[in-house]
């Protein structure tokens, strides 16, 4: 007999903008957020027995995103995804874990001759800020933070030799070579009981997403990288170190390949090894390495 495994239903793809005035200085603050909320709990009825009763419409899940936002703030993200997760279990005893996930966009505030700007901003790259909280009578308040869609580049610095080498390889051993990646970090915090204990000490979201920005750019371009694999532990070893309730953090880098292009053909041109100057960007097929890390 088929049996109903798993089920959670909600709504995905709210985008919510919220301006924060200071009338006293006219500094305005602008967040820009997509919002996926799911719900699960006693609503097997609804898939087996067409019982809508148990159905919190997704509409009104929808409407709570905008209401909240309004009632509460909405920095930093782990906070209000905590706020909208507390909110459907007390509010509907029949739910037992909400899932919310928080994509927030960035805006960079524009410098006018030198200043920054009180109401203008600036789209300076695909990044968002992530955040995915599961918030359940049982196991209480899991977050996971992260960013995504940071790309860097770095024209020197990376190598990679000394892999292993078979009958099916043809990839050259290198000691130079240009490194590219969309940067895809996550860092999983502790449990946290209830709301209160979120909201206490609420700073630590800001800094722990400063701190890891900073170590993945910084690794990134200092590192004298023998390859994508220890570059990103070294990277998940110093978040663990700057952020002490994360329990695991994570890396999935894909390896954007740049080659070199042989233009000896046209007037014995020099473009490769020490003389290449002009390259090939490739987009796909691509490496792709992952790596977790946790607490002892």
């Amino acid at each position: 007999m088929p049996s109903l495994a798993s089920a959670r239903y909600g709504k995905d793809n709210v985008r919510v903008y919220k301006v924060q005035r200071d009338a006293e200085t006219g500094v305005q603050t602008v967040t820009e957020m997509t919002v996926c909320c799911l719900l699960e709990g006693q609503i097997d009825t609804s898939y087996t027995k067409a019982d809508n009763s148990v159905v919190v419409a997704t509409d009104s899940i929808k409407n709570t995103i905008y209401i909240k936002a309004k009632e509460n703030p909405v920095n930093p993200p782990e906070l209000f995804a905590s706020i909208l997760g507390a909110h459907f279990l007390a509010t509907y005893a029949h739910i037992h874990t909400a899932h919310v996930k928080v994509v927030v966009h960035r805006w960079t505030r524009m410098v006018v001759d030198g200043k920054p700007h009180p109401h203008s901003f600036l789209r300076d790259g695909q990044e968002t800020r992530t955040v995915k909280a599961a918030v359940s009578r049982k196991a209480g308040i899991q977050l996971r933070s992260g960013i995504a869609g940071l790309t860097v580049l770095k024209s020197t610095g990376s190598a990679f030799h000394g892999f292993v080498r078979d009958e099916f390889t043809t990839l050259p051993e290198t000691w130079d070579r240009i490194l590219s990646t969309d940067v895809d970090c996550g860092w999983t915090w502790r449990a946290y009981a209830d709301l209160a204990q979120v909201r206490e000490g609420v700073e630590r979201f800001d800094a722990a997403w400063e701190a890891a920005r900073e170590i993945t750019l910084r690794t990134f371009a200092q590192d004298e990288s023998a390859s994508v694999q220890n570059t990103m532990y070294k990277m998940c070893e110093l978040i663990l170190e700057a952020a002490p309730e994360v329990q695991r953090t994570d890396y999935s880098l894909p390896n954007k390949h740049y080659f070199e292009l042989d233009l000896s053909w046209h007037k014995g041109i020099k473009n490769t090894g020490e003389d290449a100057e002009v390259y090939v960007p490739q987009s796909g097929p691509n490496g792709l390495i992952k790596c977790e890390v946790t607490r002892s």
